[in-house]
């Protein structure tokens, strides 16, 4: 299992790092055959002038699922750690839960992950119920619409964003020559996504 360790304005002491690979070096022991484990450490400053510090868990499995946990807290680096590694078993656990259908087997695990795989301990019985619940409500499409994308430039799309009161705005971005997807960040400032083929 490939772990990648990123950080930004977060130095990434032996300590820190010891700790973060000591946490997710189970992951694979509940989730076989998870080909990469990538980390992202931040710290940013707010207006409001308090620190926030998040981690982010993007696992990767050998079937191209991707599984993703992130946690934001005041400060503390290692809570924020813990706290998504605590978010990552619950997917993994969902992603556990969920049967194979025609198409879709690379969202699910197959019954010989499920017999090699350790249970997650002390998170089976309040996860079980909801994911059944859950996924009877969000396994359908309900609705599908086509959205018309202008050509325009990200300072462009943001400008229309706000001014139709939305958080996020497709766009055809002539730059990149493609689709891109800007949108407004829970803490402050906007991101945009650039969609990658793999």
């Amino acid at each position: 299992m490939d772990v990648q360790i990123q950080s930004r304005n977060i130095k990434v002491t032996d300590a820190l790092e010891g700790f973060t690979r000591k946490k997710l070096d189970k992951l694979d022991r509940y989730l076989p055959n998870i080909s990469e484990v990538r980390v992202e450490l931040t710290h940013e400053h707010t207006r409001r002038g308090e620190d926030l510090v998040s981690a982010q868990i993007t696992i990767r499995h050998q079937r191209g699922a991707i599984l993703r946990a992130e946690e934001r807290t005041t400060n503390d680096i290692n809570l924020a750690i813990n706290a998504a590694v605590e978010k990552m078993y619950r997917q993994i656990q969902r992603f556990k839960g969920k049967r194979s259908r025609k198409g879709r087997e690379r969202f699910s695990a197959t019954m010989d992950e499920l017999q090699v795989a350790e249970a997650i301990p002390d998170i089976d019985e309040y996860v079980e119920e909801p994911i059944a619940q859950e996924e009877a409500q969000t396994s359908e499409v309900i609705r599908r619409k086509e959205v018309a994308v202008a050509a325009m430039n990200e300072a462009e799309a943001i400008e229309q964003m706000e001014l139709l009161g939305h958080t996020f705005f497709i766009f055809f971005n002539p730059e990149r020559n493609g689709i891109n997807v800007v949108y407004k960040r829970t803490s402050g400032g906007y991101g945009v996504l650039i969609p990658r083929v793999e």
